[in-house]
């Protein structure tokens, strides 16, 4: 067996995760086939390791994944044809090429001597004799400059310099007798200008250029990338040229087995005698696996048959993906920088501003495909990398379709932190991610389904403040009214005073305690439960605007000024109040003017604190 190589997670380095082990996955299933046979018409090709395998996965901004021989050197062989025909075309157009190349498919062998009947051209560039005709289209001051700047514009795709394997040059060179047929035939169509021997020469060399799997990788990234590659963000191709390229590819690439790649892969794809097999979804990724037995078509028979799967596990068809994928994360940030409509007592808010960074929120949006899947997956495995994340919540309500493999690597993801103890709060209330019961239990170490962001976000609070709150530090707990900050630094007389004042209410789950639009109605103090004020959206919709627990009060801004209740206010559980009614507020002013300005001294400093924290909550909620 083969292990999967050491993983490091860093731009162009395997990365450990939900995607690896799904590559890890696809290369266990292929590992076990050992048909084909290996291409021993080139002796040197017939002496390589028959069961070296490969695969790698290189996203369009730079991440790579893979499993098992990922830096084996081989040689490029026809992969090279696409690569030299990119740089035929940048140094003559698309038009004098296609003048001498045509794009069209053929069913006839990649080694065929033969052109069109109609046109005299090679039928395509993905065929030998196309490939030979791109070669001669290699501007350059003379063979050499013309073969460096070949393996120049490979490296500048692949991320490094490139080197010729001098060994199988040599013994293509020697046993080519096939390809040096077609290139006098070319020459005598016209179809290259020169002497034909130079020109097959610099096919055998391009040919001959060692490459890995995880070059191949790069190089397919680079074409996902409109031509940039994603390592070094080095141009390799200008875009209008990476399209003529990946079409050629889709029809031509895998020669006369194109019909059944395109139906049962979807991607655009590259085969080559050397085992290597290079494959691109045009915006998202690039594939490469390299195994050297090959079948009838020469092509490596895992290398189709692990791209086949991939296509078919992470859903990369062509014609499937209709809508950019990049990324799906519209934000992220930590619960410090964006709590919840809770109101806190100051040593929760102590305990969040020291160790929120452990809690963080992602706001997804878009199609959740493959790609999106992938970069949100990355993202969370980086922020937890260490142990220190604990809470996450992943908002799905912007995301419009979820692929089956967004499923499964969302869900892996949330058994992956549940097993470093992480928790997760999905924001799913459409079900787009089809929970299973386990996720519903408030008891599942991976975490909970929420309706909204916002309890979501309370709710990883609080794993934070239970985790981290100091031991002398209590929960809030039901309070006496001689007890509520309201009162409790009255001078005793006064406080017992005032506190005869108050009559004590307790209100049911979900009762209305103050309706929207009410006039002044007196002071509430909560002694225990939690009380929600709340407000209507256009649709009809409630949201809740800020949560108030013991210790806190409401109705003193209407006391004061007169003003109308502007929000509807409910019991969010079981609520006892101590109620000041506004009569006996008013007699205040006549009986006790001291204890009446001292009241509202500190009604004034909560009342300011409660409408900061419920503006900024607001903001850092977007509105709703």
């Amino acid at each position: 067996m083969v292990p999967p190589i050491p993983a490091t997670i860093g731009p162009g380095r395997v990365s450990h995760g939900v995607v690896a082990r799904i590559i890890d996955e696809v290369y266990e299933l292929c590992r076990s086939d050992m048909s084909g046979e290996l291409a021993d018409y080139i002796p040197e090709l017939a002496a390589v390791e028959p069961d070296s395998f490969g695969i790698c996965l290189a996203t369009a901004d730079g991440q790579v994944y893979g499993s098992g021989d990922l830096d084996t050197c081989f040689t490029i062989q026809s992969i090279s044809k696409p690569f030299t025909y990119a740089l035929a075309l940048a140094d003559r157009g698309i038009a004098a090429v296609a003048e001498r190349i045509d794009v069209e498919p053929t069913g006839e062998p990649f080694n065929e001597i033969s052109l069109d009947p109609k046109t005299q051209r090679p039928r395509n560039p993905m065929i030998n004799a196309g490939a030979i005709a791109s070669a001669g289209l290699v501007d350059g001051r003379d063979a050499a400059d013309r073969f460096a700047r070949i393996q120049r514009s490979y490296g500048r795709f692949a991320g490094r310099e490139l080197r010729l394997n001098e060994a199988v040059y040599a013994s293509e060179a020697r046993t080519g007798y096939r390809n040096r047929a077609i290139g006098y035939l070319l020459r005598g169509a016209g179809i290259i200008d020169g002497d034909p021997d130079e020109v097959v020469d610099r096919y055998f060399r391009q040919c001959s250029i060692d490459v890995t799997c995880r070059d191949l990788a790069i190089m397919a990234a680079t074409l996902a990338n409109n031509g940039v590659n994603p390592l070094t963000h080095e141009r390799a191709l200008s875009r209008p040229l990476v399209e003529q390229v990946l079409s050629v590819m889709t029809t031509c690439g895998m020669y006369d087995a194109a019909g059944d790649w395109v139906t049962t892969v979807g991607l655009p794809a590259k085969s080559g005698v050397g085992g290597g097999i290079l494959a691109v979804l045009p915006g998202q990724i690039g594939i490469a696996v390299y195994s050297p037995r090959l079948d009838a078509h020469g092509s490596s028979v895992r290398g189709v048959k692990a791209c086949r799967e991939l296509s078919h596990r992470l859903g990369l068809h062509f014609l499937h993906v209709t809508r950019a994928a990049h990324t799906a994360i519209r934000t992220a940030y930590t619960v410090a920088e964006a709590p919840s409509r809770l109101r806190r007592d100051a040593d929760e808010l102590d305990v969040l501003r020291q160790w929120g960074e452990r809690a963080q929120i992602f706001e997804l949006h878009g199609d959740l495909l493959f790609a999106g899947a992938e970069s949100t997956v990355r993202a969370v495995e980086a922020v937890s990398t260490g142990g220190e994340l604990e809470a996450l919540v992943l908002d799905l309500r912007e995301v419009a379709d979820v692929s089956e493999i967004a499923v499964r690597m969302l869900d892996d993801l949330q058994a992956e932190l549940a097993a470093a103890g992480c928790r997760v709060a999905l924001v799913d209330p459409e079900a787009k991610l089809g929970h299973m019961e386990s996720s519903l239990d408030p008891a599942d170490p991976r975490g909970r389904v929420f309706a909204d962001r916002d309890s979501a976000t309370e709710w990883c609070e609080q794993l934070i403040i239970d985790k981290y709150r100091p031991e002398d530090c209590t929960p809030s707990a039901a309070l006496r009214i001689e007890q509520h900050p309201a009162l409790a630094d009255l001078p005793d007389e006064e406080r017992q005073r005032l506190a005869k004042e108050f009559e004590i209410r307790t209100i049911a789950r979900g009762e209305r305690i103050i309706a929207r639009d009410s006039p002044r109605a007196g002071l509430f103090l909560i002694l225990d439960g939690r009380v929600r004020v709340s407000f209507e959206d256009r649709d009809g919709r409630r949201h809740r605007l800020i949560s108030l627990s013991p210790g806190m009060s409401f109705g003193e801004i209407s006391l004061l000024t007169s003003v109308r209740f502007s929000n509807d206010i409910y019991a969010e559980n079981t609520v006892r109040l101590a109620v000041l009614s506004p009569d006996k507020f008013d007699e205040l002013t006549r009986q006790a003017p001291e204890v009446k300005l001292a009241l509202l001294e500190r009604l004034a400093t909560a009342a300011y604190a409660q409408a900061d924290a419920a503006v900024r909550a607001l903001a850092a909620h977007g509105g709703v």
